[in-house]
């Protein structure tokens, strides 16, 4: 699975933004798609993800009032929108992809850098 994250850009404190995440090569049946970040100086954190079968959604407590993930069957495409963005929403995003199973991520996009200036 190749994934293809794009949608970032400089914003400000309290615009939205919406990221795509474009996936190809296999079948997305089966798996948990998800979004991660990582901010500057710190790791890697989940943000959300959605099993592509069934639509599942779960998010981290600090972003599950604003973030909603979505998908797109037909276009194979993951969509993270973001309302109310804070500073602190600062951060590399990436997109990922799991086993048919769903245990293990094991595909990632290149990430795409939302800035948010206050």
């Amino acid at each position: 699975v190749q994934l293809q994250a794009s949608g970032g850009g400089l914003v400000q404190a309290g615009d939205s933004l919406r990221l795509s995440c474009a996936a190809s090569g296999r079948t997305l049946g089966g798996r948990i798609m998800g979004w991660f970040r990582q901010a500057p100086g710190k790791g890697r954190e989940f943000v959300a993800r959605i099993t592509w079968s069934g639509g599942y959604t779960s998010y981290a407590d600090s972003v599950k009032e604003r973030f909603t993930i979505s998908r797109d069957n037909a276009k194979n495409t993951v969509v993270l929108q973001i309302n109310s963005l804070k500073p602190e929403d600062t951060a590399v995003y990436y997109c990922a992809g799991s086993n048919p199973g769903g245990t293990s991520y094991l595909y990632w996009g290149q990430g795409t850098l939302v800035t948010v200036s206050s």
